[in-house]
């Protein structure tokens, strides 16, 4: 069992680590190459006299440790979302965390400036468009101020938040998505494509969003068979990969619209699975075996016979939801009703997963955010921060590796994914792929001044029906429109009828001066 500290048991003479030593020594008669493979191992064997030291793997994130903030410095008072939905609650960038909350009469989540700590009002603005419970939310990774929503009505809102936080509250989304027939459980936004978001539904259906038009390019209604567990783009957004109720994760092309690899019964259990893309290709997964044991594994796409490794952790019932650091190759395990984060570090070497350690407390969480790479503190050797949402209140968690120098540590922040996005949502669509565009944290992250998000709705007598099978997509060659153009236009048509107003007002003021010119005429003779 995985644990902060490991057990150990004596069989025989011989001590040994529970879990890594299976040799029962018989004093005297243990021989030495009997020992071999322990020693090898370094583990301390008594009976014959023999003393090794056990070998350490070496890692700089061995002593990674989790921290709570104080009190003060809590989000307080914040009534969490009961809704019964596995999905984090929770979603926090550099500028802003926001969290689902209980409303009534609709659907609602706060958004919060990270300094706005302590006590939060009852009174205090919130997103409130919905006319269901909000089930997930998701930050834009190119535009801190926009943030979209999946709820129990069926629909995908879009928002933009100002940019000093909320004063009044929110109603009007910048776009409403249409298109599922049941509740829309997950979204998710392309990690290179501006304006490019997925959506999941209890319908089974993944529909894929060109934001900025309003339009659904990609609908995948006919791979999934039961519900979705959860999504995840791979590195460049050129796949996905989905956990469903059917027990089977699936790795997809989303553009072509095909089944690129399929593991059936990844894990045997009837609790909910996750499915994560790492960075180097690979898919991690959580699940529950047949005698609900949770367990971790990881997977190979173009192999998913058999796992690269899987590992047992305990008998608890909570959902392991699985948050992933691609420039440190650390996934960090919450499990919902769970009072710890376990975290394991990723390589190429057996046993390929690493337990690291594991960060306790008293209270259970509700769900949790986690922040992005460039939202961290450098000067600290803050490596993640995690927001815990207790019953009452959002608990920031900081995990930290211990270096005695205040100088700029390099090899804990390798350029990280920075907020400029690489393709343009309609090069995506077209078949194009990029990596994502990296930034140096070497002097902190200095957030930008972000573009507002503006919706060109295209004239719907004029559109071509929506990419719903697989030929609308591949074999209609389809011309997009640019962006770019689209924006140049609406623009002109403003300035066009700024100027004919304009135009409008002088000759009325022209009639009306020379009205008074006459009068003045009139009295002067």
């Amino acid at each position: 069992m995985y644990g902060p500290g490991r057990q150990l048991e004596r069989s025989g003479n011989c001590w040994a680590e529970e879990h890594e030593c299976s040799i029962a020594c018989q004093g005297s008669v243990a021989s030495a190459q009997a020992h071999a493979p322990a020693l090898e191992r370094g583990h301390l064997c008594t009976c014959l006299g023999y003393t090794m030291r056990r070998v350490v793997r070496q890692s700089k994130f061995r002593h990674v440790f989790g921290q709570a903030v104080k009190n003060d410095q809590c989000y307080d008072d914040i009534r969490v979302s009961r809704v019964t939905w596995d999905s984090s609650f929770c979603a926090v960038n550099p500028r802003f965390v926001a969290i689902i909350i209980e409303a009534s009469g609709g659907g609602a989540f706060l958004v919060l400036p990270l300094h706005k700590t302590g006590r939060i009002d009852k009174s205090y603005p919130t997103v409130c468009g919905h006319t269901g419970p909000v089930l997930d939310i998701d930050w834009c990774p190119h535009n801190d101020q926009v943030i979209a929503s999946g709820s129990e009505d069926c629909t995908v809102m879009v928002w933009q938040i100002p940019e000093n936080g909320l004063t009044l509250s929110l109603t009007e989304p910048v776009v409403v998505l249409e298109g599922h027939s049941k509740r829309v459980g997950i979204v998710a936004w392309h990690p290179t494509a501006r304006n490019v978001l997925l959506s999941a539904g209890c319908d089974n259906a993944i529909i894929i969003w060109n934001v900025g038009t309003g339009e659904a390019l990609i609908n995948l209604d006919d791979m999934h068979s039961d519900m979705i567990y959860n999504v995840s783009w791979n590195r460049n957004g050129s796949l996905i990969c989905t956990a469903s109720k059917d027990k089977k994760v699936r790795v997809i092309d989303p553009r072509k619209q095909e089944i690129v690899a399929e593991k059936e019964k990844a894990h045997e259990g009837a609790r909910p699975m996750r499915a994560i893309f790492l960075a180097d290709g690979n898919v991690f997964t959580t699940g529950f075996s047949r005698m609900s044991e949770r367990q971790l594994a990881l997977w190979n796409p173009k192999n998913m016979q058999e796992p690269i490794a899987l590992h047992e952790m305990d008998t608890s019932n909570g959902v392991l939801l699985p948050f992933y650091d691609p420039d440190t190759s650390i996934i960090y395990l919450c499990g919902k009703g769970d009072s710890s984060i376990r975290y394991f570090e990723i390589t190429d070497e057996s046993p390929y997963v690493h337990y690291l350690n594991t960060f306790s407390s008293k209270e259970p969480q509700r769900g949790m955010g986690y922040m992005p790479k460039r939202g961290l503190d450098v000067n600290k050797c803050e490596i993640a921060r995690f927001f815990k949402l207790h019953e009452r209140k959002c608990e920031p968690i900081i995990m930290t590796v211990p270096r005695k120098s205040d100088l700029f540590q390099d090899d804990l922040y390798p350029d990280t994914a920075g907020p400029e996005a690489a393709l343009e949502a309609e090069e995506w669509f077209e078949g194009k792929n990029a990596d994502p565009i990296l930034i140096s944290l070497k002097h902190g992250y200095i957030p930008g001044k972000n573009r507002d998000l503006k919706v060109v709705k295209k004239n719907i007598l004029d559109s071509k029906p929506t990419a719903n099978k697989k030929c609308d997509l591949i074999n209609v060659p389809k011309k997009t429109t640019d962006v770019a153009s689209v924006q140049n236009e609406a623009k002109l048509d403003e300035i066009l009828k700024e100027i004919k107003s304009i135009k409008d007002t002088i000759c009325n003021q022209d009639e009306r001066i020379s009205k008074l010119e006459q009068q003045m005429a009139k009295i002067a003779a």
